[in-house]
């Protein structure tokens, strides 16, 4: 007897995910999402799939970490995968997408789905008699949170998290910003980004103003809770030293200035946001700064003097469980195997992280739901070293993980001697390594 719906809480990435992988199983689902009845400090709309922070999906190199993991999902039939493959724009050997294409994408194949129910509401608590997959995102709302620290028996925890500002493209100065990628990497033979570059005197005045801008609110200042490393703002950033930007989001390595036929010192790069390049995203330029000293100080960048800025840097608190003193590799909590968590919440950072603890949730849940047992993706998978550490990883000072190459085992003692002085050979074999391993686990389920 199949046990349906599935109640999957938050149509972010995760959620749309979940629920497409349950009803491509034959089993229905009802999906939650709150917005725009009930807005978030983040989100701009009510789109399902909403891309809050940057439109990249990371690398598309392949044998990177992040190419396997985006390997992986599509192999299991990812929608989000393919959404992002339609809505693609240039974007470097970054899958980059087109954000309202996106979300446009994904929304019809939900709605299109009568497996699936799309409910416009506020989910304040996870059902306990149903099959449920906790997928609100870091932007949980309180009642939920509420409810999930009453489910978890523990603490919410928090850390800040931030979005980068985005420029209409009319407004930057052409004949200062170059295209180009670094090193030459780029998609179809076009270079992706512009660049903005600085000589040492303007870097140095870049990085007095930010560190005398104040941030948007006080509390976030002097709050003990810490920032996720991987995304760090800018002006945090210029804090821990003069030389951090421009070794950091800032850094000028394979880029040479036409005007001058030198490397700049220091270079700001912009990414296309859209199919027909009307705005660009300030790669790594998220911030918390007051809107006045943003606009301010981003046009002080060379090429931004007369900057449009179609939004802003800000900052959020983002939510997430203990994950490894709470879920099983399958993503369920162990004290209530009826409930599994997906997305950031569940203890991952990143677009494709989210997206494939949703479809790999969505997956255990159909299973449940049919009675049958979640089986867990290998560990030489990239889908399963992931669960395997959020899962298992040392619950005192946890903190959300991407995708890298350290999460998966090691390989064996022999294979690492024999390609010990060839790192990019090393990688290759990791993945293939790993793509066996989906292969042989998709044939036998």
């Amino acid at each position: 007897m199949v046990r349906e719906p599935i109640h999957i809480l938050g149509g972010g990435l995760a959620g749309t995910e979940a629920a497409w992988q349950a009803a491509r199983r034959g089993v229905g689902a009802v999906l939650y999402e709150m917005r725009p009845g009930r807005p978030t400090p983040a989100h701009q709309t009510g789109a399902l799939a909403e891309l809050v922070c940057s439109n990249s999906l990371k690398s598309e190199l392949e044998s990177t970490a992040p190419w396997l993991l985006k390997e992986e999902l599509r192999r299991l039939d990812s929608l989000l995968l393919r959404a992002a493959d339609k809505a693609r724009v240039p974007g470097g050997h970054a899958l980059t997408v087109d954000r309202a294409r996106f979300s446009a994408e994904v929304a019809a194949a939900i709605e299109a789905e009568p497996t699936i129910e799309l409910r416009r509401e506020e989910a304040s608590s996870a059902p306990r008699d149903a099959i449920a997959i906790v997928a609100s995102g870091p932007l949980t709302s309180d009642a939920l949170a509420e409810d999930i620290a009453r489910l978890t028996g523990s603490d919410r925890l928090y850390f800040y998290d931030s979005i980068s500002p985005i420029v209409d493209a009319e407004s930057v100065d052409l004949g200062v910003a170059f295209w180009a990628s670094r090193y030459g990497k780029s998609t179809g033979g076009t270079d992706d980004y512009l660049n903005c570059p600085f000589d040492r005197e303007q870097y140095e005045r870049f990085v007095d103003a930010l560190l005398a801008a104040q941030n948007a609110t006080a509390h976030i200042a002097e709050d003990k809770t810490p920032f996720f490393e991987a995304c760090l703002p800018i002006e945090e950033l210029a804090r821990r030293g003069r030389d951090t930007l421009r070794f950091g989001p800032m850094k000028p390595v394979g880029l040479t200035d036409p005007r001058t036929g030198k490397r700049p010192w220091a270079v700001a790069q912009l990414r296309q946001e859209n199919l027909r390049a009307q705005s660009f995203n300030l790669v790594g330029f998220q911030n918390h700064l007051k809107f006045g000293d943003q606009a301010r100080i981003l046009r002080m960048i060379p090429g931004l003097e007369h900057a449009e800025f179609l939004r802003f840097g800000q900052m959020h608190r983002n939510t997430y469980i203990n994950a490894p003193a709470l879920l099983t590799p399958t993503l369920q909590l162990r004290a209530h195997p009826d409930t599994l968590f997906a997305g950031q919440i569940s203890g991952v950072e990143g677009y494709v992280e989210a997206i494939a603890t949703g479809l790999m949730a969505g997956m255990h849940a159909a299973a449940l739901a049919s009675g049958a047992m979640p089986r867990a993706l290998p560990r030489r998978t990239a889908l399963g070293s992931l669960c395997h550490y959020i899962s298992g990883a040392a619950p005192a000072g946890y903190q959300p993980a991407n995708i890298t190459f350290d999460l998966l085992p090691p390989l064996d003692e022999d294979t690492r001697q024999k390609l010990r002085h060839d790192k990019k050979a090393r990688h290759a074999e990791i993945c293939r390594r790993a793509l066996e391993a989906l292969e042989e686990y998709r044939a036998d389920v």
